[in-house]
């Protein structure tokens, strides 16, 4: 069955599906010894594909959970930092790509996969997909400042705004307050930055939470693939997350 090509070359492991609609602009990839434009599609299991000459081969879909540890990069390659995700992957999954990024310093939950056209559903801002996180800060956050996350955060890429925060515990002693919140945008260093305006440090940051998938019990390192059901509801995410711009199109 025809597919759209940049999914076909990001099911092969090449990329995510915005990194394969580059090599398509760049003229790396043909179809039956043709040149193929962007918006091209072609069946896998009747077509040769390839890019740079050499033949794509597809492979199965696959879903990974994985607890990034502090200290490790969640790109792929990172030449400044010590430890990326797919040293945490044996040989057979290095291909998959991460959805979504968390800083460095941040660890949690991090979903990887060879599906592009999932991935770019779950990390678009529009889609508004929820991402729980579980914070560390320094200080006596305030019921005012807690509001403040609920009513939105001015920050310098616009207004930043929590779906949901509620402290969890507040310890004088120690000086510091913990508390969950829900973000659905995923802007670089957003939950730092909020904090940060606010006049508090984050001494710890925990993604619990994507979508409907867990971090669970997963130790720092650890990974999982996911379960039927959990890659049955992301799946409905997708498809619920789809109707409104059908609609619009339509």
């Amino acid at each position: 069955m025809p597919e759209r090509l940049q999914k076909i070359l990001a099911a092969a492991g090449l990329g995510s599906r915005r990194e394969c609609e580059e090599l398509i602009r760049a003229g790396r990839v043909s179809v039956n010894g043709v040149r193929a434009e962007l918006g091209a599609r072609a069946d896998p299991e009747q077509e040769r594909i390839t890019v740079d000459g050499r033949p794509v081969r597809t492979r199965a879909l696959l879903y990974i959970a994985l607890y990034k540890p502090r200290g490790c990069a969640s790109t792929r390659k990172d030449p400044h930092a010590a430890k990326t995700i797919p040293d945490l992957l044996p040989a057979s999954l290095r291909h998959l790509f991460p959805v979504g990024r968390l800083d460095v310093p941040s660890e949690g939950l991090i979903l990887l996969t060879n599906d592009g056209e999932l991935a770019n559903h779950l990390m678009h801002p529009r889609y508004q997909v929820r991402r729980t996180y579980r914070v560390t800060v320094s200080g006596n956050l305030t019921d005012t400042a807690v509001e403040a996350l609920r009513a939105g955060i001015p920050l310098e890429d616009g207004l930043a705004k929590a779906e949901s925060a509620s402290v969890l515990k507040r310890d004088p002693g120690s000086g510091r307050t913990r508390l969950e919140m829900v973000l659905t945008e995923g802007r670089n260093r957003e939950v730092r930055r909020m904090f940060e305006a606010l006049g508090h440090d984050v001494l710890r940051l925990v993604r619990v939470q994507m979508g409907p998938v867990t971090l669970g019990a997963l130790k720092p390192g650890a990974w999982r693939e996911l379960t039927q059901e959990e890659i049955g509801d992301l799946m409905k995410l997708r498809t619920a997350a789809a109707k409104p711009r059908a609609a619009k199109d339509g």
